[in-house]
Order: C-alpha cells, then structure tokens, then sequence
C-alpha cells in the first residue's frame, strides 16, 4: 500500500478548509477529495396528514380503490348476514319467554337431540370428506394420466348439484327402487335400502363435500416445492413416510380450513335432507317444520340463530388457528 505524502496530506487539508469556508462541499474529506461521493442522507419524513395518502383521500388507512373494492364484500355481508341476524332476533324475543326462548330451546331434548345428531353426522362426514377427498386430491395433483382432466370435472361436478338432486341420486342408488337394490334382489334375495336413513343421509351429505376438498388440496398441494419431497426420499425416506412428514403437516393449514367449511355446510344442508325424509331429524328439518307446519315464529328463528352462530364460530375459530381464509393453501 503506497504512503501518502506528507505535502499531499497537507495540501488535502487545506482544500477542505477552504472548501468548508467557502460552502463547497461542507464536511468533506479526503475520500470525497479522492473521487468518492458523500454519503447520501435520508429524507426527513413528511408530516401524517390525517386520512390522507398519496393515492388519495383514505379512510382507516385504506386507499379509495381499495375500499371500493371491499364493497361488494360489504354488501354481501350486510345482506346475507346482518339483516337476516337483525331480523331473525327481534322474531325470536317476540314471544313471552323474551331471551328465556333460548334457555327453553336448549333445555328441550328434542331440539337439543336435534342439534346434537346434526353436529355428529357432520363431524362424521367432514372426516370422511377430508380422508377421500384429501387423498385425492394429491394423486391427482401429483399424477399425470390420459382421462385426468375428465376425472376431476367429474369428481367436481356435485357442486354444480342442488340437495334436491344429490337427494334424488341417493335413492336412485340406495332406495327401494335403486341400482344397488336391485343387485341385492338378484344376487341375495333381498333389496338393502339405506337411502332413507342416517346412512343414505351419510352418503348424500358426503356427495357434495368431497369435491370442496379436492379443489382444496389439490391447489395447497401444487404449491409445496417438489425439492422437500425430493430431499426425504433422498434421505431414505420411502413415499408414505414422506407423505407422513413432508406433505399432510404442509397441507394441514388447508385441511382445517377445508374441514371447517364442510362441517359448516353440513350443518345447514336442508335440500337432501328434505328430498331422503331420513329417520335423523337434523336441525334445518326441525327449523322448517316449527316455521311451515307448527308456525312457531320464535322458536325457528330461535334455532336459525343458534345454528348460524355455531357455524360462523366454527369458521371464526379456523380463521384464528390457521391464519388464511377458508380456502387457505399451504405456504
């Protein structure tokens, strides 16, 4: 490294003496006399003006495109949420029993048995969803096959279904005149016939919530790098102990989200419980003859809250635990 002449030295002193003196470059120093630039200095921040911002006039701290798009969200909630819960309490405290209306509903055996059944049957086929559908939803996201295309629009196609029709289909396989019944005649000498029971409501509710689950997992699970997978079946890892370890706990965010949604609408299916007339008296039946048959105003709207309370918990308690919306994916 080359010394620096004393002379020099003191001549770049000078030069930035003369230059702090006479404004040019005040503060400066031998690397700036070198070539080398000042260091820049940050600019101050500007004053916060209050629901203001560069793109505009804000509110809380949202843009106006943005609160323009939140809208529709809006106004579907209001429509679909808070009305009908601002309509249905004042009906549900217009009887005498006021708030005692609920104390009385949930002391009821029959509603409460109601309530009870419908969670369980819903418990029951969320897990079965979430087990058929979750897997399927990786081979398929996972495999490439001639007819692939055609097997998911067909694994898709209940959502397109009302109950009604799920309902119908149901007794055309399990009823008293269906496939299945008519095999058992042939073959065993007797029809089995489940479509009018809590197994052909079962099998009914479990119709429609496969495909939610498979359109789930299969988005999470093309989001998950292939190197992870890659890298435990270097390490010896065979494919279901890498199914175990890499894939489920990356895809577990989706599955409770998934799992929650199904639950959910189990739990206010009325079309193929009203079409089966199963032997389960689930709660959306219950509501509906206390409204059309009985005309009890305040114990069906009663019940529409308490069921429609459990339902958002359940979706509220999911949006706490996982982080994402019902339809997370796995990061």
């Amino acid at each position: 490294m080359p010394f620096l002449n004393p002379s020099a030295s003191a001549s770049v002193v000078a030069g930035d003496s003369a230059g702090g003196a006479t404004g040019d470059a005040p503060g400066g120093t031998a690397g700036e006399a070198a070539g080398v630039g000042p260091k820049p200095v940050p600019p101050k921040p500007g004053p916060i003006h209050s629901g203001l911002s560069h793109s505009g006039l804000s509110l809380t701290g949202l843009s106006l495109p943005v609160l323009a798009l939140a809208m529709p969200a809006l106004a579907v909630f209001c429509a679909f949420f808070l009305l009908p819960m601002a309509k249905l309490l004042p009906i549900s405290l217009s009887t005498s029993q006021g708030f005692g209306i609920y104390a009385s509903v949930l002391a009821n055996p029959r509603y409460l048995g109601s309530l009870r059944d419908t969670a369980l049957l819903s418990a029951a086929v969320t897990l079965a969803a979430l087990i058929l559908g979750g897997l399927s939803g990786i081979f398929l996201e996972r495999s490439r096959f001639w007819g692939r295309e055609a097997m998911i629009a067909a694994l898709t196609l209940p959502l397109s279904f009302p109950g009604v029709v799920v309902g119908f289909m149901v007794i055309l396989w399990g009823g008293r005149l269906g496939l299945l019944g008519s095999l058992g005649q042939a073959i065993f000498g007797h029809k089995p016939i489940f479509a009018y029971s809590t197994v052909g409501l079962f099998v009914g509710y479990l119709y429609f919530s496969i495909p939610r689950v498979v359109l789930t997992v299969m988005a999470s699970a093309g989001k998950i790098p292939k190197a992870r997978e890659e890298a435990a079946r270097t390490l010896g890892a065979g494919p279901f102990r890498a199914l175990l370890d890499i894939t489920l706990p990356a895809l577990w965010p989706s599955f409770l989200s998934t799992g929650a949604i199904c639950f959910a609408t189990s739990m206010g299916a009325f079309g193929t419980a009203f079409t089966l007339a199963a032997d389960l008296n689930v709660l959306p039946i219950v509501i509906y003859t206390e409204y059309t048959l009985l005309a009890n105003l305040g114990t069906a709207s009663a019940l529409s809250l308490i069921l429609g309370l459990i339902t958002w918990a359940i979706l509220w308690t999911v949006r706490l635990l996982t982080g994402v919306a019902p339809e997370g994916s796995a990061a």
